[in-house]
């Protein structure tokens, strides 16, 4: 008998996993590597939505549990992979000036807002209103984390390399069966695959696919994020990451011509020099519409959990959900009703209703079929 499976191995995994191994629980994970959003993500943390020059929901919050927690993996995994990184918005006249300079008047802004003007003297640039820089910002080499964090896995035999096949799982009593694992709990760590779990395809996930270019521009000489209607992250060796396209219908991982030419066609209004595409990545974001994550237990059978919809922001979000889902699987602390999914109970009721529906008209159909035999 283990404590735990977790299926899924992206930064909600990992954060999960990371709370398991600190209460001293045993576990084992599931991870077919079908969702790419944890390996093509940018990687920024970053307190502000520089669109509108507001706060990110509980951003204080959020990088106080965040900040140590990967620093800690960066000892425990003998690899780095946090950056403290510059973050530069373009404004592009007087009055986004002016908006930058009310919004760092406002009390959750004020902190990370830095009110002094930066004059652009990078000619590559397009940069004439000056920029403003956020504080507190970097980024986290997510490919880097992923690779390293499922090595250590790997090592300690906690990994299972392969997809998860729902129709085995055995619910029964307080505790599970799944193969020849007994265990007291599940936790659904999937993404977008979350759309395949008949336990938790009822939540109104719907996924944002996101395209990003990598560039390689010697004579563009950026050291800091630059964001404006597209960003530009530094990868070193003068490589950078341009991105995201935000695409609602499209659901799969396969980089689009689109997707090409909208950021190619952003990036010549931001910078004026020559570059070279080296790659294209896509990915589907686990975005839920009211932009909050999904994260708590199934209705009907407690012993499964689901730990999702961290949208654009895993980064930030993933330390403390996932803090917040262990204590209360295991503390019963009581979740915040913006991410418990009991937010949702009406969409469970309704599939449940209309699953018995469809089941109920089939087998009227069947023993339609049947008498018409006869």
């Amino acid at each position: 008998m283990i404590d735990y499976i977790i299926v899924g191995l992206g930064l909600a995994g990992i954060a999960f996993c990371e709370e398991l191994e600190a209460a001293g629980k045993n576990f084992v994970v599931f991870e077919d590597n079908s969702q790419k959003s944890s390996t093509v993500a940018g990687g920024l943390y970053n307190p502000v939505i520089l669109k509108r020059f507001t706060p990110v929901w509980n951003a204080d919050e959020q990088l106080e549990v965040a900040l140590p927690f990967y620093e800690a993996l960066e000892k425990k995994l003998q690899t780095q992979f946090d950056e403290k990184l510059a973050v530069m918005r373009r404004f592009a006249d007087v009055e986004e000036q002016n908006m930058w300079f009310e919004a760092s008047d406002k009390p959750k802004l004020s902190r990370y807002l830095d009110t002094k003007l930066i004059t652009n003297t990078n000619t590559a640039v397009n940069a004439s209103f000056s920029m403003g820089r956020v504080k507190e910002t970097g980024r986290i080499f997510t490919g880097k984390l992923l690779k390293a964090y499922r090595e250590y896995l790997q090592d300690k035999n906690y990994l299972r390399n392969e997809s998860f096949q729902y129709d085995k799982l055995k619910i029964s009593g307080d505790s599970l069966a799944y193969q020849n694992i007994q265990a007291t709990k599940i936790v659904f760590c999937e993404g977008f695959g979350i759309k395949q779990n008949p336990y938790f395809s009822y939540l109104p996930l719907n996924g944002t696919k996101g395209e990003l270019l990598t560039i390689n521009a010697p004579n563009l000489q950026v050291a800091t994020v630059v964001k404006s209607s597209v960003f530009i992250l530094p990868m070193g060796n003068d490589t950078y990451r341009i991105g995201a396209t935000y695409n609602w219908e499209d659901k799969t991982n396969i980089p689009t011509e689109e997707a090409k030419q909208e950021l190619t066609e952003k990036l010549s209004k931001l910078i004026q020099c020559e570059y070279e595409i080296i790659d294209q990545v896509a990915g589907i974001r686990p975005t839920v519409a009211d932009r909050r994550p999904l994260v708590g237990t199934h209705p009907k059978h407690a012993q499964l959990a689901v730990l999702n919809g961290l949208g654009t922001r895993g980064v930030m979000i993933g330390p403390t959900v996932a803090k917040q889902l262990y204590n209360h699987l295991t503390h019963h602390a009581v979740l915040p009703n913006e991410i418990n999914i009991k937010r949702f109970e009406k969409r469970y009721r309704k599939s449940v209703t209309k699953e018995h529906d469809d089941k109920r008209s089939a087998e009227n159909a069947h023993r339609k079929a049947n008498s018409n035999q006869k």
